[in-house]
Formats: structure tokens, sequence, C-alpha cells
């Protein structure tokens, strides 16, 4: 078996490291996500690994032998923007994206720069739909419509 991942969750103290965001912009956008996502998930925030707000635990085991964890949903408030995490993957949501407002996106992730600019109710829809595949036995046998 290879490697575990190097992002795991840990005691950090959650309202710390968001007050510690250096950038005021992104530390109101911190505040607007762990109410957001704290909403969706119905679920306290946790700190994974030194820079990532995530909610919840998925538990996944590859054919390759290779398991670990991941939040079901989760956020980072980064220099450049802040990178909402998708463990479903961006793609899943491409309908929903086109009404969500100015983002890029990698894989499984979006990168907004303000939360101003995008619409939250669009960006709450994305996280209900991400983390109820998470409440499945394979999400990522589910439809990606």
């Amino acid at each position: 078996m290879g490697e575990g991942n190097k992002t795991v969750e840990t005691d950090a103290d959650v309202a710390a490291f968001v007050a510690g965001v250096p950038d005021a912009r992104r530390r109101a956008d911190a505040e607007v996500l762990l109410d957001l996502m704290g909403r969706v998930t119905g679920l306290p925030p946790r700190m994974w690994g030194t820079s990532i707000v995530g909610f919840g635990r998925y538990h996944y085991v590859y054919a390759t032998g290779r398991e670990g964890d991941i939040p079901v949903a989760s956020f980072s408030p980064r220099k450049g923007a802040t990178t909402v995490y998708l463990p479903d993957y961006a793609d899943a949501h491409v309908d929903l994206l086109a009404h969500l407002g100015p983002h890029t996106r990698g894989k499984g992730c979006l990168y907004i720069k303000h939360l101003d600019d995008i619409d939250l109710t669009v960006l709450e829809q994305i996280l209900r739909r991400s983390c109820a595949r998470f409440s499945s036995d394979d999400p990522f046998a589910a439809p990606r419509s």
C-alpha cells in the first residue's frame, strides 16, 4: 500500500485559523463558508491539515488498496482565491456552474476570488448535491448530470 493522505483531520482550532487569515476579504468569505457548509452538512467544522476547513468525513478505498478519509465539504482561504473542494469533482456540477458567477475550476475544486461576486444560492445547491452523493455507498457511481 502506498503513502497515505497528506491532508488529515486535526484538532487545530478552526476559529483561530479563520481569525488568522491575513486578508480581511478572504477572512469574511471564510466566515460565510463556515455558516453555509455548516448548514448544508449539519456538522461542525474541523481542520484538515494546516489550511483546509472541512465538514464531515468520507472513507474511501480504491481497488489498488489505497484508502483514506476526505471531508465531504471543505474550503481553504488561499492568497489568490478561496478554494472550495468538491470531492465528486467539479465536472459533476457543470449545469449549475454555468450560473454560479466568476470562478475557475480544477478537477476537484472551484477557485472563487470573491464570494460577493457569485450566486451563493447556486453554490449551496452544488454543495447540497455533492454532499448527498457522499451519503450513498458509492458517491462516484451517482449520475453526473
